[in-house]
């Protein structure tokens, strides 16, 4: 039989075959609301051999099948069916073949959708279903591939309540009806391979929910996304990304060590330079690369710290309410550039640490927010659920799939980007069930008590999974409270964090500082306190963009007094968070002295640099991240008491605090600050050691912007033995300054 006869045989057999289709199944295809596609659609066997093929194209003109193998060959033209964009075949034999459609704008060929087999393995499901998959971002989602030989997209989402899950975008006109997912059980994850479809496609789910409502979704598990206000979420490149960082790599740990110094940058990509100023557009990341990272070198940072940078829909949430936790956001480039953007961090020598949040996502409607309609993601009931400080839900942790979700973003940016630490955000938050909420609005655990047990056992977790596949990567908490044990490792009982942001040094030294000096010996305390707790766990001190909002005024603007007092205190301030216990971080523009507080909306003032008092402050910053790591004594031992020596510590009178800083070969160091304006003649401290002290380090330099008074450039020791030690010192402290002296 020729092909044309054939074709037309076929043809003629499938008018009878449109009434195997019920005719409910019939109404919900047309409706887009049939929730088993492969049942009705692609080639079924019959029992005699023969094949009913069938193919769902609403306003398509027609179509034939043809061999992929042989084009030119017709195998059947397909009869439209009584139900309008569904075309049926009867065929003899079925073998790999081509749909030719016709369209009212033209012609399109394309393998059928419904013609593959099964996608995703039963391991990948399982895996998913126990939450203990770490690499969702290579399961999940949209990923550009080949199948059977012929390139396209597979797309796959988890959403076990939906009755029907589809994929819309510009490929199909965001018809819902047109290309209907399959569902895997029992996991509910629902997965289709469109041929043909090339990275760049921007897509969504259109689900129907479980209490039948119409949803648009952007994918959970999303590489790339559009930049804001677009919702979309886009295919991304498969292109294997061109690593240099393998020396950096191979040195993180001990760059890392809790004996390494480590001083960070904060920064906001958004706001740290733009184009023309305020209303120009932000710099992307190879912009980023060329002039923040010369910065940052100069500056003798050893790593930077972005505020979130996973995609997220509004700009004054600053990332903190993200929505995609597997996609840098399209704001500033693809993720290739991102990745990019790191490894020129890593051949500079700096590190790059990624604020996280895991705690809460926005109620957006094209977010995680009642994802297949039902609470999926976040907790059902409100008094659990929903965050009333931040109006966002709050992820279920006590779910498996979430657990996996979350864990398995942490593990890929670490992975895939190469990122050198995450900076989990929000841990208090996490911790207590009844963070912020008043008597009778939250729910205790199971035992009637406040913790959340659920996060406690996925803190622990995560913790335990990065350091077992990420070695060398650091997990640091921002915890506000006194939980025990954050940084303790999770075999002791403890959450298992490298490091947690210090809340209270920054609160009282911050409190402190905004003191007149006249008033300052009634808060002496609030300096010396923190070494009450400072090694109760491994600490960052945070001069963070937190400090910087919502009323609180700059850091500079925040010191009391004129303005050449104001540089001064900061001046002072600075040098002793730089020479106390503990890793530093200060948010961009408090290097300079920024008097405007930080708006995610302008670029940071550069052009006060063009004043000396500014400039002085930045050489000031850069002075003591040198110092800071060219000088075991101030990094070596910072989380061993003995790195640490009280040598005044009492003067309430005089605002003066003196200490000495330890290193492993006996090396010290004398750090004194005075926090009144008062010059301080023949300032008697004790001191281990005889002989000439050099001053190493002076805020009140001239270089700096200070009154230049000091001691000389050094100051012999003489053998009267005081505050403990066989020596002493006289010196002369300067007004509002601190110096750091060390032995010749």
């Amino acid at each position: 039989m020729s092909d044309n006869r054939r074709a037309e045989s076929a043809t003629t057999q499938a008018t009878t075959l449109d009434r195997e289709i019920d005719d409910h199944v019939a109404q919900a295809l047309g409706e887009g609301r049939h929730g088993d596609p492969f049942a009705v659609l692609g080639p079924h066997e019959q029992p005699d051999g023969s094949v009913i093929l069938r193919t769902w194209l609403p306003g398509a003109i027609g179509v034939e099948v043809r061999p992929r193998e042989a084009p030119d060959r017709l195998l059947a033209r397909l009869e439209r069916s009584r139900l309008p964009g569904l075309f049926v075949a009867h065929l003899d034999y079925i073998e790999p073949y081509v749909l030719h459609v016709r369209w009212p704008w033209g012609e399109e060929v394309v393998e059928d959708p419904y013609s593959f087999d099964l996608l995703l393995g039963e391991l990948d499901l399982y895996l998913i279903g126990e939450g203990t998959h770490r690499r969702l971002g290579g399961c999940l989602g949209a990923h550009a591939m080949s199948v059977e030989g012929i390139p396209g997209v597979r797309f796959a989402v988890w959403a076990p309540n939906a009755q029907r899950v589809s994929v819309i975008g510009d490929f199909n006109q965001w018809d819902g009806r047109r290309h209907l997912m399959r569902r895997r059980h029992p996991s509910g994850v629902w997965e289709l391979f469109i041929p043909r479809l090339a990275p760049g496609a921007i897509y969504q789910f259109d689900l129907i929910g479980a209490d039948g409502q119409w949803l648009r979704k952007a994918d959970p598990v999303a590489l790339a996304t559009q930049p804001p206000p677009l919702t979309g979420s886009v295919v991304a490149d498969p292109a294997s990304i061109e690593w240099h960082d393998a020396d950096w790599l191979a040195t993180r740990s001990k760059r890392q060590s809790t004996e390494a110094p480590v001083a960070i940058y904060e920064l906001h990509v958004g706001s740290w330079r733009r184009h023309g100023g305020d209303d120009g557009e932000s710099y992307n990341w190879q912009e980023l690369a060329e002039s923040l990272i010369p910065y940052v070198s100069e500056m003798g940072f050893t790593h930077i710290e972005l505020l979130p940078i996973m995609e997220h829909p509004f700009g004054g949430s600053w990332g903190y309410q993200p929505l995609s936790q597997f996609a840098p956001s399209g704001r500033f480039g693809s993720p290739q550039a991102f990745a990019a953007f790191v490894d020129a961090c890593h051949v500079a020598g700096i590190g790059v640490i990624l604020d996280w949040v895991p705690a809460h996502f926005p109620t957006d409607p094209h977010g995680l927010a009642r994802f297949d309609g039902t609470a999926l993601y976040e907790y059902s009931h409100p008094y659990e659920g929903f965050h009333q400080d931040w109006n966002t839900y709050i992820y279920n942790l006590g779910r498996r799939e979430v657990h996996g979700f979350l864990l398995s973003s942490a593990l890929h940016w670490l992975r895939e980007f190469h990122i050198d630490g995450l900076r989990v955000d929000a841990v208090a938050s996490m911790l207590y069930r009844n963070y912020s909420r008043r008597d009778g609005e939250w729910i205790p655990n199971r035992y009637g008590g406040q913790e959340n047990l659920e996060t406690i056992d996925f803190l622990r977790h995560l913790n335990e999974v990065v350091h077992e596949e990420v070695p060398g990567a650091l997990m640091i908490a921002e915890e506000s409270t006194a939980w025990p044990g954050v940084t303790a490792p999770v075999s002791e009982g403890g959450l298992g964090f490298d490091w947690k942001w210090n809340m209270g040094w920054m609160h009282d030294t911050l409190s402190y500082m905004q003191q007149d000096p006249l008033y300052r010996s009634y808060h002496h305390h609030q300096m010396t306190f923190s070494m009450v707790y400072a090694y109760s766990e491994r600490f960052v001190l945070p001069i963070s963009h937190d400090e910087v909002v919502h009323g609180k005024g700059s850091l500079i603007a925040r010191m009391p007094g004129d303005r050449w007092q104001q540089f001064a205190n900061l001046r002072a301030y600075l040098t002793a968070m730089w020479t106390h216990p503990g890793r530093k971080l200060l948010f961009m523009g408090c290097e300079f002295g920024q008097w405007q507080e930080w708006s995610h909306d302008r670029e940071i003032d550069w052009w006060l640099l063009s004043e000396a008092g500014h400039a002085g402050l930045q050489r000031l910053v850069r002075e003591l991240n040198l110092l800071y790591r060219t000088l075991p004594a101030l990094h070596e031992q910072d989380d061993r008491p003995h790195g640490f020596e009280w040598i005044v510590g009492d003067d309430a009178q005089n605002s003066v605090l003196a200490w000495l800083r330890w290193s492993h070969e006996e090396g010290v160091a004398l750090v004194v600050v005075n926090f009144t304006p008062r010059v301080l003649e023949d300032y008697t401290l004790g001191v281990p050691r005889e002989g000439r002290w050099s001053e190493r380090f002076n805020s009140d330099s001239e270089l700096y912007g200070g009154s230049n008074i000091g001691n000389g450039g050094g100051v012999v020791a003489s053998q009267t033995a005081s505050h403990g030690h066989p020596c002493s010192l006289k010196l002369t402290l300067p007004p509002l300054g601190a110096v750091i002296l060390m032995p010749e």
